[in-house]
């Protein structure tokens, strides 16, 4: 094997098998089946090719991988509108119990009382947080709290006794929404309308025009994906409401408001919560999520079901009988359990105050940054000179700097050479960066963003052709990301 300090490790199958032959990771039990009862075409005549080292070996191996990833542990991840914030480590105890951990979801529940008492007190914490009536935790994500919240909403007005009015089946969306927002709308049967926006809020005047008898609510998220909290949502509501139409709220960007403005204060009547963003949970890679929906009291009769309930000697249950209306399961069980006990763990220890301090200090982070990058970035939607804020996170637009013959993946490559992650880009308007520092990132970490980001700004001033070949100091350099995610390979080293 060669010794050079330079190389990558070799690959866990890479490792000299004459050298390791004796070693094993792993003790497996004596078969206990007579091999004369098995099927022959079970029986697998030669050994698998399995990596012969010892355990140690094996704990190293993906000790070195892992270090060689990108985490929120190790890294600053700026990722605009994903709320990638610190998971704290009690949350992962809080999930690792056995009495929670190993509930079986058929048991009954008597014997469920703890879990069952937890996801209580997570729905009635929820609907506290967002000042609406009644939160149902079934949804699996945000995109699944978005579908399953138009379900109920279509439930609603398709109900005689209830808002009596199935010609609305027209959902309002800003231009700048989520793309999950017109999806979700579209496999419940509602059709979408894009809102055009104006410097970033809604215009309200073409808004006016749109809404009609056939509206049945318009979803916004708010603060908005410019990073911007849309202070014409009371008016927004009210053109809806008078209209006989709802409004929805995205809660994609509740990390920046939580405990310091209650949606249903401006007027929202049915929301979805991001757990796993405002309240912490590690999602990368496509999950895991939680997206509770939370809605008025005229809403409650068409939630999905069961619901946690307290009853009247103090026992927890999940009920059904009375939600004779309801839209019926939309996932199976009680919903991401494990995800919603690290949001009860994370309410828990923050507390009224801690919660409110969220989106306080999400909000002063985001523009900390901005302030110190407006001069080297530019920035459609903030100025100190202007005195034009943003919420929890901002976009920029370096367009100066992209004239020296860069694009903007190329600035996004040199930040992996300072061990930061790229934020999120070309969304919600192209050439942009969406940077979104969280509320758990120190003064230091954002100081040393801003250091970097001025170096590159100089480098790509002096020499572009830095950045037009960086990462200079990853493992890898550039990848076709688009042929990776289309042909990828699935197969490892014989």
């Amino acid at each position: 094997m060669t010794l050079d300090p330079k190389q990558s490790p070799p690959l866990i199958f890479e490792h000299d098998p004459q050298t390791n032959s004796t070693c094993i990771g792993v003790d497996l039990p004596a078969l206990d089946v007579p091999t004369a009862d098995l099927p022959a075409a079970l029986m697998n005549e030669q050994p698998l090719n399995l990596p012969q080292v010892g355990q140690m070996n094996v704990v190293r191996h993906y000790t070195a991988l892992a270090g060689r990833n990108f985490s929120v542990d190790a890294n600053f991840y700026p990722l605009g509108s994903c709320t990638m914030k610190f998971n704290p480590p009690i949350n992962e105890a809080a999930a690792a119990m056995s009495g929670l951990n190993d509930v079986h979801p058929l048991q009954d529940d008597v014997d469920a009382q703890g879990t069952l008492k937890m996801l209580y007190e997570v729905r009635t914490w929820l609907a506290e947080i967002a000042g609406l009536d009644e939160v149902c935790l079934q949804p699996a994500a945000g995109a699944h709290g978005e579908f399953a919240a138009i379900k109920v909403i279509r439930a609603y007005f398709n109900d005689p006794q209830g808002g009596n009015a199935p010609q609305r089946r027209t959902v309002l969306a800003p231009d700048t929404a989520h793309g999950t927002n017109p999806a979700s709308c579209a496999m419940c049967g509602a059709g979408v309308v894009s809102v055009p926006s104006r410097d970033g809020h809604v215009d309200l005047k073409a808004l006016q025009s749109m809404v009609n008898d056939e509206t049945a609510a318009m979803m916004i998220t708010n603060p908005n994906t410019s990073g911007l909290f849309d202070g014409q949502i009371g008016e927004i509501a009210d053109i809806l409401h008078e209209a006989g139409a709802l409004l929805y709220l995205d809660g994609a960007n509740m990390n920046a408001i939580t405990g310091v403005a209650r949606p249903s204060d401006f007027g929202v009547d049915v929301m979805h919560y991001n757990t796993h963003k405002t309240f912490s949970t590690p999602h990368g890679c496509g999950g895991p999520g939680s997206g509770p929906i939370a809605v008025r009291d005229f809403l409650a009769p068409y939630l999905p079901v069961p619901q946690v309930i307290q009853k009247d000697d103090g026992s927890y249950a999940l009920d059904s009988e009375s939600y004779p209306k309801s839209i019926g399961k939309v996932r199976s069980f009680f919903g991401q359990t494990g995800i919603l006990l690290r949001c009860w763990a994370y309410i828990a220890a923050a507390g009224p105050q801690g919660i409110r301090n969220i989106g306080q200090t999400a909000v002063l982070n985001a523009n900390y940054l901005a302030a110190c990058l407006e001069k080297r970035f530019a920035m459609p939607y903030f100025s100190t000179a202007n005195k034009q804020y943003c919420a929890h996170e901002f976009i920029t637009v370096p367009k100066d700097l992209l004239a020296q013959g860069i694009t903007l993946i190329d600035i996004a490559k040199r930040m992996i050479d300072f061990g930061i992650h790229p934020p999120t880009m070309h969304w919600p308007v192209h050439d942009c960066l969406m940077i979104e520092p969280t509320e758990t990132e120190s003064k230091e970490t954002l100081d040393r963003f801003v250091h970097v980001m001025h170096l590159i700004a100089d480098e790509i001033e002096q020499d572009a052709q830095i950045a037009n070949q960086a990462p200079h100091h990853a493992s890898i350099n550039r990848l076709d990301e688009v042929a990776a995610a289309r042909t990828p390979t699935l197969t490892h080293l014989a």
